[in-house]
């Protein structure tokens, strides 16, 4: 796709982080935006931001783990402009811990997001985009943990290798039914976003927290390492790049991409994993 003008953009966690970076670079475009995202406070705050910039955009709150509420912004994106040219299943949460050890209330938050919420969107947009007949574009959002596994943060790598693998499930899927449907998988480093601090929106159903020295330091690792990540905007040009190139993979920098290749000689060799952590050497 390489002409974004009068079309529409949907976008789960659009409120914030990479979400709204590509809120805002699309409206750049001249793209209608349709945004969800579980906070309210900060959708309101985003849409009148984007508003006010001249872009014409709508929102509602969205939790994607459900399904109902998916589809709702997806009817939301008919209903006002016509229809959905991009679609960004980009909402995401994180938890670390030992796995043994973690709760299922994690496991089930976790997958419940992260894996879920990309299922609730493609049975959502898909649809809509192939009834349309013209050039559209997926965005899944999952993470440079779907190319890697790092100790202490396995749930979160686990739904995004499913991200993943799911994506690359329906690119062949969308080539044999509707070759004019592509997509793409977004696979970020450490970005300074919210994800960090993502329990502030932790239902009550996913309560169960199990403390230990093991959670806690990866939570401080994280937190860290976003507050010294890129920028989103980052994100979002790749984003745009990957759109306007139909190329699937979006990848990391250097730093990540070796761990990822250490992790596939692994594989490719039948060797026992090596722990083989993003550092500079």
């Amino acid at each position: 796709m390489k002409d974004f003008s009068g079309k529409t953009a949907v976008i789960t966690g659009g409120a914030s982080g990479i979400g709204l970076a590509m809120a805002e670079l699309f409206a750049a475009q001249g793209m209608k935006l349709v945004l969800g995202d579980i906070e309210s406070d900060a959708l309101t705050t985003a849409i009148e931001k984007l508003s006010a910039g001249g872009a014409e955009c709508v929102g509602a709150v969205t939790d994607v783990s459900d399904p109902d509420q998916v589809q709702a912004l997806a009817d939301l994106a008919v209903e006002r402009f016509g229809g959905i040219h991009i679609a960004c299943n980009n909402a995401g949460v994180f938890t670390g811990g030992l796995l043994w050890e973690e709760s299922l209330a994690d496991y089930r938050w976790l997958m419940d997001v992260n894996v879920m919420g990309v299922v609730h969107g493609i049975r959502s947009f898909v649809p809509i985009m192939q009834a349309q007949g013209d050039e559209c574009h997926i965005v899944n959002t999952a993470s440079m943990a779907a190319v890697t596994a790092m100790p202490y943060s396995g749930i979160y790598h686990m739904s995004k290798h499913a991200v993943l693998a799911l994506s690359e499930s329906l690119y062949h899927e969308l080539s044999f039914h509707s070759p004019q449907v592509k997509i793409s998988v977004l696979c970020p480093e450490a970005i300074n976003t919210g994800i960090a601090t993502s329990e502030r929106n932790r239902h009550t159903q996913y309560s169960d927290v199990v403390e230990s020295d093991e959670r806690n330091m990866v939570m401080d690792a994280l937190n860290a390492s976003v507050a010294g990540g890129i920028g989103p905007e980052v994100m979002a040009q790749r984003v745009l790049d990957a759109v306007i190139n139909e190329r699937f993979y979006i990848f990391s920098d250097e730093l990540w991409r070796r761990s990822a290749e250490t992790r596939l000689e692994d594989i490719r060799l039948g060797r026992n994993p090596t722990f083989a952590p993003p550092i500079p050497e």
